[in-house]
């Protein structure tokens, strides 16, 4: 629940950037709203089902300092194809939201926040996981790609 609402109000703000839009004339042509529909609904699906799944597995689901991190290594359902699929998802909706708008602007803000999303993976999320899940961490690093999907190479 609390991931929808956190992108009920990234969409409202996205909306917000409009009004840029019309001050730097930044909209997008008029068939960017067909690529933009499916991209917004395969990332808003990509955010909800691994938010589902992390929230069954430690993350929001206890107390304390480490609420936020899972208890239990993630492999399967999204993570079994990419590392980062929420994080993907997130770029996905955003990019379908912007397109679906016709938002120069709010493509940028897409960009930004894959750029942002990525120092993050690659500064503090990975290094976490490998400290607090070891030799399974690397092995699933080795094998699973940090941004584009595809089948688990075997090591």
């Amino acid at each position: 629940m609390l991931v929808a609402g956190i992108w009920i109000l990234v969409g409202w703000l996205l909306l917000q950037l409009r009004a840029f839009d019309v001050r730097f004339r930044s909209f997008l042509p008029d068939w960017t709203r067909a690529i933009g529909l499916p991209l917004l609904l395969v990332g808003a699906l990509l955010v909800l089902l691994c938010g589902a799944l992390l929230s069954t597995r430690g993350i929001l689901s206890r107390r304390g300092k480490d609420w936020l991190f899972p208890t239990e290594f993630i492999a399967f359902g999204p993570f079994r194809y990419v590392r980062n699929p929420m994080s993907l998802g997130a770029v996905i909706l955003l990019t379908g939201l912007a397109l679906w708008n016709r938002s120069g602007c709010a493509l940028a803000l897409a960009a930004l926040a894959f750029v942002f999303l990525h120092a993050v993976v690659i500064f503090v999320e990975e290094p976490g996981l490998e400290r607090r899940f070891g030799e399974s961490y690397s092995i699933y690093k080795s094998r699973v790609n940090r941004w584009l999907p595809r089948r688990p190479r075997k090591v």
